[in-house]
């Protein structure tokens, strides 16, 4: 399958030009040439085929014509090799936990999936020194850090705001060493973003270096997050009669650089049975502000509980519009808005804890009060709980009055020792160094 750009004035790309470059000659985010309707057999068996089974049909749909059926297979086998389960917390309202991977967040799917179809091109192509840069808020840098770690032939650059992000997120990628390097930028993630989008766009940069990027711009990282929801939709069929009969499905996705929610829209184009979906955000709404007022501005970001939600002018949102045509009146058809402040998301937590004993994290908060406002009596919603709680142990901790055990798997990286490099947000600078560790790394 071709890929095009968002801005549509470069011509099309394999996908193995999409996922090696990441972005677009044109600057655009590269979007499939079309998506693929899958056929209506394989909705009437799901509730009966293995979460592997699903997203090899989805992958095949889309990446099927450029890996081979059995490499793709194993990609998908080595990416989903935890699960993604639907969990009732209350009537009609359901958590789809994708906090169970190695780094306890929902972008282990999408990263995961990325590395080994990066490698996979890597050696195909017989490419050597690939860097990847990565902002994050939080949750990205820990997944791709730990998806790509040790990966032949790629370094990968993690930029995250100094001092915005948890001591337990921080620690996922700081303390792995090897081909990871983690740049601790004194600014916010929106100035990170920033950085990682000039160097993609400084023509001296990529002359001296082969750039890709790991955020949700990449296709290859944000295409396999519709992977979840054709198995969420599966689970919710064999818990729930009443859904198969009406298919009344509604998705709640908190929503910060919107790959998330785009790969959800993109499901729903390929077929599957969704009513309608709420974008959750927390005080950054911007997406919030467009669904109200058909205009997009952008801000800078300010700093909330839900740290992975904390984005000023999401990536993504372009692909939305170029989903719907531009559209606004589709989009707000399909997407409603909602946006939580800090004191409800605590309230939410607390409250949610108290009646039902599910511990919700900040992000996942946002989504299940979403719900909980605006859910109909025919529906059936499901809201993404993208992180485990003890990611932000300090704070969920003082909102429901006791401490939370934390996960092995968490405790791991707590052990290890923080090595990152301290960068103020100018590019020059950023660029200077990324030249100067190349010499070094690869003399």
């Amino acid at each position: 399958m071709d890929y095009y750009s968002t801005n549509k004035q470069t011509p099309l790309a394999g996908l193995q030009e999409a996922v090696v470059k990441g972005l677009a000659a044109d600057k655009g985010l590269f979007m499939p040439e079309r998506i693929p309707v899958l056929p209506d057999t394989f909705f009437e068996q799901i509730d009966r085929l293995s979460f592997h089974e699903i997203a090899c049909e989805v992958a095949h749909a889309f990446f099927g014509e450029d890996i081979e059926p059995e490499i793709l297979s194993q990609i998908v086998r080595d990416t989903l090799n935890f699960d993604t389960p639907v969990v009732e917390v209350s009537e009609n309202i359901y958590a789809l936990e994708l906090f169970h991977g190695p780094t306890l967040a929902f972008k282990d799917v999408g990263a995961r999936f990325m590395a080994r179809v990066l490698g996979y091109f890597i050696r195909k192509q017989g490419l050597k020194e690939v860097n990847v840069l990565v902002a994050t808020s939080g949750d990205t840098g820990s997944a791709v850090a730990n998806g790509f770690l040790g990966v032949e032939g790629i370094h990968v650059y993690v930029l995250y705001p100094k001092g915005k992000v948890s001591t337990i997120q921080e620690s996922q990628f700081t303390t792995l060493g090897k081909n990871i390097t983690a740049l601790e930028i004194d600014g916010t993630f929106d100035d990170c973003q920033a950085l990682v989008k000039s160097a993609f766009m400084d023509k001296a940069l990529n002359e001296k270096m082969l750039l890709t990027s790991a955020n949700s711009i990449n296709v290859a990282r944000f295409l396999p997050q519709s992977f979840y929801y054709f198995h969420a939709y599966a689970q919710l069929l064999r818990k729930n009669e009443y859904l198969r009969r009406n298919n009344e499905v509604v998705f709640c996705v908190p929503s910060g650089n919107f790959g998330n929610l785009t790969a959800g829209l993109i499901a729903q184009q390929m077929g599957l049975p969704v009513k309608r979906f709420i974008a959750a955000n927390n005080k950054n709404d911007i997406f919030l502000q467009y669904l109200l007022t058909g205009q997009y501005n952008p801000r800078p970001s300010v700093q909330t509980l839900a740290n992975a939600m904390d984005v000023g002018d999401p990536s993504n949102f372009v692909r939305i519009l170029d989903l719907y045509h531009h559209n606004h009146e589709t989009i707000t058809q399909i997407i409603s808005g909602f946006s939580c402040d800090d004191d409800t998301i605590r309230e939410t937590v607390k409250t949610c804890y108290e009646l039902t004993g599910y511990l919700l994290d900040p992000h996942g908060a946002c989504g299940y009060l979403a719900l909980l406002r605006s859910l109909q009596p025919n529906e059936t919603g499901v809201f993404l709980e993208t992180a485990h709680p003890a990611k932000f142990k300090d704070t969920i901790d003082r909102i429901i009055g006791k401490s939370i055990e934390i996960p092995e798997k968490l405790q791991v990286f707590m052990k290890g020792k923080k090595q990152s490099i301290e960068l103020s947000n100018d590019f020059q600078q950023f660029k200077d160094f990324i030249l100067l560790h190349k010499k070094i790394q690869y003399k």
